[in-house]
């Protein structure tokens, strides 16, 4: 028995095709991307990309995009004072998610995040002066 719907899609599939609208489109040739939801069990995948499109983010990506601004927001201050209560906020968040994830989080794919923010306060030291902080954080 043949389902007429099917008959009808592949007809207009066809008619389509005849008439080139699926030559222009785009990422053709192209890999298709991975599924990020490849890794889930099969019954929560139709949930993942429905709150996904909804524009719904999980907590740890939440706090990701967070601390990732924090970062960009750090890396654009001038006062060495506002720089250092960003830091401050930024290694508090970082021990927060650490703490939630029971293990240390990774930033910086590439291993160099650490090696940024020195180079940063080693820039604003320059520019600016020491700033006369203590270890424990407080101005003499």
């Amino acid at each position: 028995m043949f389902n007429v719907t099917a008959l009808i899609a592949e007809e207009h599939i066809r008619k389509a095709q005849e008439e080139g609208k699926f030559d222009d489109l785009e990422g053709r040739g192209l890999p298709l991307r991975p599924d990020e939801a490849a890794n889930l069990p099969p019954e929560l995948r139709m949930a993942y990309r429905i709150l996904r499109s909804s524009g719904y983010l999980p907590p740890e990506i939440t706090e990701e995009k967070e601390i990732s601004q924090a970062i960009d927001l750090l890396e654009h201050l001038e006062d060495e004072q506002e720089r250092y209560r960003q830091m401050q906020k930024l290694n508090v968040m970082i021990m927060q998610m650490n703490e939630r994830r029971g293990r240390p989080v990774t930033l910086d794919n590439s291993g160099d995040y650490y090696r940024r923010i020195v180079e940063k306060v080693r820039v604003a030291e320059n520019k600016f002066g020491k700033t006369g902080v203590k270890n424990n954080g407080n101005k003499e």
